[in-house]
């Protein structure tokens, strides 16, 4: 069974940091693109970072400088360290590779 888990929300308050973690599981994912998405209430989802399987990286105008996301193959983990949050980026995060979702993890930036 192929499975996306993601650790690591939570409440922070504005400034704070957040490291969010996602294990895949039950398929060999090295290969592939993977991403963070976020989805507040009320809006779509989103394209936050996400990474080549040659470290290659991306990420939204709006975590520039505040988010890097990094990739650990022989773990088959992917982890998205949130620096300077601010309210604006509370939101649920999901981990996203091929056609796979994970459950996602909430994120709370208090102002």
């Amino acid at each position: 069974q192929v499975r996306l888990v993601e650790s690591g929300g939570g409440l922070v308050q504005a400034g704070g940091s957040l490291r969010l973690s996602c294990a895949a599981s039950g398929r060999d994912f090295s290969f592939d693109f993977m991403g963070w998405y976020r989805q507040a209430p009320g809006k779509q989802r989103e394209l936050v970072a996400s990474i080549t399987s040659g470290g290659s990286r991306n990420y939204a105008d709006s975590v520039k400088g505040r988010f890097t996301i990094s990739r650990d193959n022989a773990k088959s983990t992917v982890d998205l360290q949130m620096n300077s949050l601010k309210p604006e980026d509370t939101a649920v995060y999901y981990c996203h590779s091929f056609i796979y979702w994970g459950q996602g993890t909430q994120v709370t930036v208090s102002s």
